[in-house]
């Protein structure tokens, strides 16, 4: 019973199941609040002008809802919107392909923009500033181009790697919007409103139980509601209180601070293995068998953020906190730099 219950964690970034609790307006849509109220301006302008939105561009840490604020902006503009990713545009023919099928007004979003190829990334373009696109007609000495006219359409970029923009591309965005982590109220409101949709009773202390353990992030609080979900109609009548959470929480390994197995991993590798570091992220990444991108993207942020690793120009180093949250007396000798009020 325990392998099924852990391995149902999977399903986390399943489309399938996130798409019932994402918020379809920006009054369903919790948090964020600086964000909402200047797109809530931007596309009410917009409307009144009778004009396409500027191109929008949100960035920052995984599961924070730039996917979502992009339907919603969609529907708010009552348009349609069409859905990609940077990887899944290896050619300018497949960009030219989805620019021309759009309609006047569709949004068009582009997931991870950063990994678009810099010869699409350039066709993309004159797209945005003129709404046009050059086609090459033919090949060898009798190939010409012919330029398309396209509809004013408004362009989402979401990325998690904002650095990794050239230069060009960022500039060509009119409105940049950087999503920040969510506080523990807010994650609660989340998973008291994704609870009332799945059809689960959890009370203000269980709900409260599961935010502090989301770190920061809307996706995992609903996905943990899910597994804590799965538990209590096994163990406790389909009704989740603080108890009930917290077990339901230990059996996955997500511990009071929101750190998981590999959360942990991670520390105890630099510490154990490294002597608390400097260690580099690459050599982090085979001693857990993980990729150096994933310990970067997922995990790295959280870890800093929360004060348990220190990224140095030599490397990663596991802070006091790391220590003390581990459990492991820090080595003697340390200096104080590296851990602070031993």
């Amino acid at each position: 019973m325990t392998e099924k219950f852990v391995s149902s964690t999977l399903r986390e970034k399943d489309p399938a199941f996130e798409q019932p609790l994402r918020p379809a307006s920006f009054d369903q849509f919790i948090g964020q609040e600086k964000v909402k109220e200047r797109l809530k301006i931007v596309i009410q302008a917009a409307r009144e002008r009778g004009e396409a939105m500027e191109h929008m561009l949100f960035f920052g840490p995984p599961g924070l809802g730039k996917t979502t604020l992009a339907y919603i902006i969609a529907a708010e503009r009552e348009a349609g919107i069409k859905t990609t990713s940077g990887p899944a545009i290896e050619r300018p023919a497949e960009l030219a392909g989805i620019l021309t099928n759009l309609n006047e007004g569709d949004v068009l979003f582009i997931d991870e923009i950063h990994r678009l190829s810099r010869v699409v990334e350039e066709y993309l373009y004159p797209a945005m500033e003129e709404f046009k696109i050059d086609i090459m007609i033919d090949q060898g000495p009798s190939a010409r181009s012919v330029r398309l006219n396209l509809p004013r359409f408004t362009l989402v970029g979401a990325t998690t790697r904002f650095g990794l923009l050239s230069s060009p591309l960022r500039s060509r965005f009119g409105i940049a919007n950087r999503l920040d982590y969510y506080d523990p109220p807010s994650l609660k409101e989340i998973v008291l409103r994704s609870a009332g949709i799945l059809g689960v009773e959890v009370d203000d202390k269980g709900a409260e139980e599961i935010a502090g353990r989301a770190r920061g992030t809307p996706r995992i609080a609903n996905s943990l509601l899910r597994r804590v979900r799965d538990y209590a109609q096994v163990k406790a009548d389909n009704r989740i209180v603080a108890e009930i959470a917290h077990q339901a929480l230990s059996l996955l390994e997500v511990d009071e601070k929101g750190l998981d197995e590999m959360d942990k991993r991670v520390l105890k590798t630099i510490i154990d293995n490294f002597a608390g570091g400097p260690v580099g992220i690459e050599t982090i990444a085979v001693a857990v068998g993980e990729e150096p991108e994933t310990i970067s993207e997922v995990y790295e942020p959280y870890l800093i953020q929360q004060g348990y690793l220190r990224r140095t120009r030599s490397g990663r180093c596991a802070t006091a906190r790391a220590y003390r949250h581990l459990k492991i007396k820090p080595p003697a000798g340390a200096s104080e730099e590296l851990f602070p009020g031993r």
